[in-house]
């Protein structure tokens, strides 16, 4: 009958190249070793490798073999690692939030796709929460996990936030302004635009980052008559009552009406991070880490 074992050993020493090798990676004596190959070829009564002095190779029976082994210790590894989620608790409905500055864009959506496949005892529960606002919800057990768009003000003992991802920052304006005839401009040239959005002085998130662009050029952003901090600025913006600075990702769920335009690579990033608790639940910990690891290919300036 065939073993798990000797799976484990046909792959390493093909990986390896050489029984030899592949005997001191596992830790065994090279006899032994060929001896569990010997076996393993008498129950699938084929030959696999053949072998001299200096290396081996692989017969097309061998061949055939090697990639399946390495699919079915694949197999066994992550059913292993489902396994040992849902014995430590991993288990249950996650409670996520995001910022409506932190557009789900299909990257994001295929992520999370991922992640529930890897995670198959959890089931997420999706909503929106200010940026500034998130982790007193996660730390008061409102919610569980949140993507939020930095700087935060607030800092929280029980609160953890890494960094995520950067995104590109684009200006948003109406299609009937006249800025809309260009395709890039710079924040000093905004100086008497009226903006759909600014900060409020308790809070964090991307009208902050925006004032503090703007306070670098040496003024801050004058008030719209109508202002949002939602994703209905799009709204405004299309209605052509003012503008906003967002990230590149709200084209994806822009209206028709507005138009975006480019700014100088120095001030066009943001920052998207997970906040979370510092001392999780066993589920919450480890959909936390595959979440930071998963989203690290997104660290780019047009994530």
């Amino acid at each position: 009958m065939i073993t798990i074992k000797q799976f484990r050993y046909f792959v390493e020493i093909v990986d390896a190249g050489s029984y030899s090798r592949a005997a001191e990676k596992l830790y065994i004596a090279q006899s032994a070793l060929s001896r569990q190959i010997k076996e393993l070829e008498n129950e699938v009564q084929a030959l696999l490798l053949t072998r001299d002095a200096r290396h081996i190779e692989l017969t097309a029976a061998g061949q055939v073999f090697h990639e399946r082994a390495k699919r079915i210790l694949d197999d066994i590894e992550e059913t292993v690692r489902q396994t040992r989620h849902v014995g430590q608790g991993a288990a249950g409905i996650i409670r996520l939030l995001h910022s409506s500055s932190v557009t789900l864009t299909p990257s994001i959506g295929a992520l999370l796709k991922r992640l529930l496949a890897q995670f198959p005892g959890v089931s997420l529960d999706v909503s929106k929460g200010s940026s500034e606002n998130q982790a007193a919800d996660i730390e008061e057990g409102r919610a569980d996990l949140g993507l939020v768009r930095l700087p935060t003000l607030r800092k929280h003992a029980n609160i953890v936030v890494r960094e995520l991802f950067t995104e590109k920052l684009v200006v948003a304006v109406s299609k009937d302004s006249p800025l809309a005839a260009q395709s890039h401009t710079t924040i000093a040239a905004l100086r008497d635009e009226a903006f759909v959005s600014i900060p409020h002085k308790d809070r964090g998130g991307l009208s902050y980052l925006v004032a503090g662009l703007c306070l670098a050029q040496g003024y801050f952003p004058k008030a719209a008559r109508a202002l949002s901090r939602k994703t209905s600025q799009l709204n405004l913006i299309e209605a052509n009552l003012g503008i906003a600075i967002v990230p590149d990702s709200m084209r994806l769920v822009a209206p028709p009406g507005v138009h975006f335009l480019s700014l100088p690579e120095e001030v066009s990033s943001t920052v998207v991070g997970l906040v979370s608790p510092r001392e999780a639940s066993g589920m919450v910990a480890a959909f936390a880490e595959a979440l930071v690891r998963e989203m690290a290919p997104l660290a780019q300036p047009s994530a």
